[in-house]
């Protein structure tokens, strides 16, 4: 599910897609928190997070992105990078992604499914790829 190897982590494709496209940071070392990387290290992972949000904005067309670096269940450092659409229901459109019902995490149907989800995976691949060109 690793889409891109960038500066500071691993961009990879989430498992759950009621939110197509979204994507989880990991950093390229394991650490419980942001504050266990060095100032650059951190530096590295916050602009890859942002650089992923740029391609997932870009490639999808979301109205706006949410980042989330929160460690409460999975007590090590990972980015969610949910992009957020004008499809959404207004209530929930202003609301964390987390208020979403537990069935939008477990049914089968929102699960990552490479007929379904491998063209938008490989374009978001392609413009990280572009774009890490770049600099």
């Amino acid at each position: 599910m690793v889409m891109a190897v960038m500066s500071g982590g691993f961009a990879t494709f989430g498992d759950i897609q009621f939110l197509p496209g979204y994507s989880v940071l990991l950093p390229k070392r394991n650490v419980a928190s942001l504050n266990d990387l060095s100032l650059a290290e951190r530096a590295a992972f916050l602009t890859d997070m942002s650089l992923l949000g740029d391609a997932l904005l870009a490639v999808t067309k979301a109205q706006r992105i949410n980042y989330d670096i929160l460690g409460n269940t999975d007590n090590f450092l990972h980015a969610h990078v949910f992009p957020r659409y004008e499809t959404e229901a207004p209530e929930r459109l202003r609301k964390p992604v987390w208020l979403y019902s537990a069935d939008h995490w477990s049914d089968e149907k929102y699960q990552y499914n490479p007929e379904r989800d491998d063209e938008l995976r490989h374009k978001i691949t392609q413009y990280l790829e572009q774009r890490l060109e770049k600099l």
